[in-house]
């Protein structure tokens, strides 16, 4: 026996996908104006900077967008709903708290080693 939805939700699927391509793109003009505030102010006393507040909507939009996408794209494959949300929640939730403590590590890293650190064509 076969599992068909009577409306599979292609409406939620590509809401899904805008959400998150938007999200991304406010995310990627928030970190490029963090980077040129971090070169244009140099640190005082040492003080680490929060930077990671700042993306903190835009990256909750993103997972958000992430796990529409990925729960309607489960239940447009045959899964039924709560099927798709029990799996596609845990998986796109996962991936983006994997993500988001990694984006803090390398804003940590570039922080406190600069930017040249993260050039990975310098020999030396």
């Amino acid at each position: 026996m076969y599992y068909f939805p009577l409306q599979p939700p292609y409406f939620l699927l590509l809401v899904g996908f805008l959400a998150a391509l938007t999200s991304g793109i406010a995310l990627s003009g928030t970190l490029k104006v963090i980077v040129e505030k971090w070169s244009s102010e140099p640190t005082e006393n040492g003080k680490p900077r929060s930077s990671l507040k700042q993306l903190f909507v835009p990256f909750l939009g993103i997972t958000a967008g992430v796990c529409l996408f990925m729960s309607s794209g489960l239940e447009i494959f045959g899964f039924p709903t709560l099927l798709a949300l029990g799996v596609g929640l845990p998986i796109s939730l996962l991936t983006c708290l994997l993500v988001w403590l990694q984006l803090g590590s390398m804003l940590t890293f570039v922080e406190r080693e600069g930017m040249q650190s993260l050039d990975l064509d310098a020999e030396g």
